[in-house]
C-alpha cells in the first residue's frame, strides 16, 4: 500500500527573492510585453506525483498518475459530508488532515476496468479502527441528493453506514462520506477560465502543480519549514526559477498539452499542520507580503488573496476514455510551449 508522508522534497537548487517586480522582471523571470512562445528544451523535471483519494485526508505518493476526464486516477473521488451534505474539509474539521489513505498497487494502473473485487481504499485515523472501502462501486449505490462543494450540487453515492458511523464517531457529528457519481453527475469547470473541463470533488480544477524552487523560497522566508503536503499539489518540479510555473501559459508532461488557466489562491487549510492537525497563520501570513494580490495589483476582488502555486487542465482529458488511460510519471521532462506576458495576465 501507499501512503503520502510528510516529509518535504529536497532540491539543490534556491532563488532568493527581494520582492517587487524591477527593470521588466517578474520574480527573476524576464518578462516580453505579449505572450510567447518557449524553448521546446525541457524547463522542469517531475519530481513528485500525488493523488488525494478522499478530499481533506492525507494524500498519496505515487510514481505513476493516469490522466482521466476529471483529473488523475482517484484523485478526489470521495468527500465527507455533514448531515446537510455539505462538504466538511479542513477548514473546519483540521483532524480530517490526520486521516490517512491507503491504496493498493493495483488500482493505480491506467485501466478502470481492470480492478478486482476485493480491492478496498483503507483508512486509518487515531483512535479509530481501520476502515476498509471497496474500489469497485456497488451494484445499487444509494444515492444522496443535494450534495455540495462550493458552488456545485448535484447527486453523490454513498458509501454506507459503517463508512458514515466512521466519520460520524471521528469528528463527533453526523457524517456521511459519498463517492463522485462520474456515469450520472457532471461537474464542470469555471468557464471564466478553463471552459469545456470538469473535475470531481477538488476546489475548482483538476490539477495543481507547484514548483520544488516556489516552496524553497517560501521556506527561505520562514522560522519552520513547511512541508509540501500544506499545499496538497498533484504535480511537483524541480529545476526552474521560483514560481516560474505562474507564467506557465501551455506546456507538455509525457506529450500531454497542460494549460495554466488560474494562479491557486490560498485558505487556512495551508495552516493546518498536516502531523497533528493543529492550525497556525503560517504560511498565509508571511504570503500576504510578497504573493498577494494587493502586490501583483490584481483588481480589487482579488487584492487580499495570496497565490501558491498554478491550476491545470489537460487537453487529453477530453478525449474519450476508454481503456488505458495516458500517464504522467516521476522523472518527465516539463517543456513549456507558451507563457503569460505578465503576472497580470495569468487567471487569478
Amino acid at each position: 500500500s501507499l501512503s503520502l508522508s510528510g516529509s518535504p522534497h529536497t532540491c539543490s537548487l534556491t532563488h532568493s527573492l527581494t520582492g517587487g517586480c524591477v527593470g521588466g522582471c517578474f520574480w527573476g523571470i524576464s518578462i516580453p510585453t505579449t505572450d510567447m512562445a518557449a524553448s521546446t528544451q525541457p524547463t522542469a523535471t517531475v519530481i513528485a506525483i500525488y493523488i488525494y483519494p478522499i478530499k481533506a485526508c492525507k494524500g498519496i505518493s505515487v510514481e505513476s498518475g493516469a490522466i482521466c476526464a476529471t483529473g488523475l486516477k482517484w484523485d478526489r473521488q470521495w468527500m465527507v459530508v455533514n448531515s446537510k451534505g455539505r462538504m466538511l474539509t479542513q477548514r473546519v474539521e483540521p483532524r480530517l488532515s490526520l486521516v490517512e489513505v491507503f491504496l493498493p498497487r493495483e488500482a493505480l494502473c491506467g485501466e478502470w476496468n481492470s480492478i478486482p473485487h476485493d480491492l478496498a481504499l483503507t483508512l486509518n485515523a487515531p483512535g479509530m479502527e481501520r476502515l476498509q472501502i471497496p474500489l469497485r462501486r456497488r451494484n445499487d449505490p444509494r444515492r444522496i441528493d443535494n450534495v455540495s462543494i462550493w458552488e456545485w450540487s448535484g447527486a453523490a453515492l454513498d458509501e454506507g453506514r459503517d463508512a458514515a458511523e466512521w466519520f460520524s464517531s471521528y469528528l463527533g457529528k453526523p457524517s456521511r462520506l459519498v463517492r463522485f457519481d462520474t456515469d450520472n453527475s457532471t461537474r464542470p469547470t469555471d468557464s471564466n477560465y478553463a471552459s469545456g473541463y470538469k473535475t470531481s470533488f477538488t476546489d475548482g480544477f483538476p490539477f495543481l502543480l507547484i514548483s520544488q524552487a516556489s516552496l524553497d523560497t517560501l521556506n527561505e522566508r520562514l522560522m519552520h519549514h513547511l512541508s509540501i503536503n500544506r499545499f496538497r499539489p498533484n504535480i511537483l518540479v524541480e529545476g526552474c526559477e521560483a514560481f516560474a510555473e505562474d507564467l506557465w501559459k501551455t506546456f507538455t508532461i509525457s506529450g500531454l498539452t497542460f494549460h495554466g488557466v488560474k494562479l491557486c489562491s490560498r485558505c487556512k487549510v495551508t495552516t493546518v499542520d498536516q502531523e497533528t492537525g493543529s492550525m497556525g497563520i503560517e504560511p498565509l501570513e508571511m504570503l500576504q507580503s510578497f504573493r498577494s494580490g494587493q502586490i501583483f495589483a490584481f483588481p480589487k476582488e482579488a487584492k487580499r488573496k495570496v497565490f501558491f502555486g498554478q491550476n491545470l487542465v489537460c487537453e487529453q482529458s477530453l478525449a474519450p476514455m476508454r481503456g488505458k488511460k495516458p500517464m504522467i510519471h516521476v522523472g518527465d521532462e516539463l517543456k513549456v510551449l507558451v507563457q503569460f506576458s505578465s503576472i497580470n495576465k495569468t487567471g487569478f
